[in-house]
């Protein structure tokens, strides 16, 4: 009879610790809940997903979901007066910031990738990008080849420009890299001819150009390098806060809200420069809205 409490006893608080309320006990869920704040890492110039508008504060399309995403833990867990706490980002520190407790999720234009899946979560998918190259019509490259002995921009913290390497074109070269701090710097040194490329996402080279002094200067590369896909990324192994931020973005792809929010921010006039990226949805996204998983990129 004893043993059989006991086993009972056992088997009832083994079911409560893989339970969410419990499991939440030690995430992110748990934090918010007693400090009554949730902190959102942003980028500060990844035009149109996180960037800075003319009176410095973060807007996107990213801060628009993540936004989705805040007023569904307020719902949860019952904190309608749950404060926002904004916390600039950048390449290099955005995967320290949120694995030390600094930031709770961060909205920016970060890849999914399985390496990075080793330290940290995603959300599922809710853009799909290429990696491309960028260069001034008049500097005479037309495709990776010619990149061989010329300085190329890469942003710090990024991996982009290792692509180059990995493309059949571009295996046999050589180059040397130059660093910007966050994306809107390194653009500037294809700008002001201290690089004669720059190597990125294809959609946040295009938010740069638009907003450029002169956008018909430059032409991007023919060769594709990688097709990726961001999320929102959070801490390692909290299933709880996961478990939230999918349930949210599912619910604005099967609604259709998403459609609307891509719309706002890649086919539309944006701030602060009121100008229209005229980028429209991929198929590639369209699958990921259609079929939401947060599968990264080799």
């Amino acid at each position: 009879m004893k043993k059989t409490f006991f086993a009972a006893a056992m088997a009832v608080i083994s079911a409560t610790a893989m339970s969410p309320a419990v499991a939440q006990d030690t995430g992110t869920l748990k934090k918010i809940t007693d400090t009554k704040t949730l902190v959102i890492g942003y980028r500060e110039s990844s035009v149109p997903f996180s960037y800075l508008d003319n009176n410095q504060k973060p807007i996107g399309y990213s801060m628009d979901l993540c936004l989705k995403v805040v007023d569904a833990v307020k719902a949860k867990l019952k904190l309608p007066d749950l404060k926002v706490d904004l916390q600039p980002v950048t390449s290099a520190n955005r995967i320290p910031l949120l694995q030390n407790g600094t930031v709770d999720m961060e909205c920016g234009s970060t890849t999914n990738s399985v390496k990075r899946q080793e330290q940290v979560s995603f959300g599922n998918t809710t853009f799909v990008t290429n990696v491309k190259v960028i260069v001034k019509k008049n500097s005479g490259i037309k495709s990776l080849a010619d990149l061989d002995g010329q300085p190329i921009a890469t942003t710090s913290g990024t991996t982009s420009v290792q692509l180059i390497k990995q493309h059949e074109k571009g295996a046999n070269i050589n180059f040397k890299e130059i660093y910007g701090k966050d994306h809107a710097e390194s653009f500037l040194l294809v700008a002001n001819d201290r690089a004669k490329a720059f190597v990125m996402d294809d959609i946040l080279i295009a938010g740069l150009v638009a907003q450029s002094a002169n956008p018909s200067e430059y032409t991007f590369l023919p060769e594709v390098l990688r097709t990726e896909p961001y999320g929102i990324m959070i801490r390692k192994d909290d299933a709880a806060f996961k478990a939230v931020v999918d349930q949210t973005l599912n619910g604005l792809m099967k609604s259709g809200e998403i459609n609307k929010l891509y719309t706002k921010w890649f086919q539309t006039n944006i701030p602060p420069k009121n100008v229209n990226l005229n980028f429209p949805m991929s198929a590639e996204l369209k699958a990921a809205i259609a079929n939401p998983n947060d599968k990264g990129v080799e």
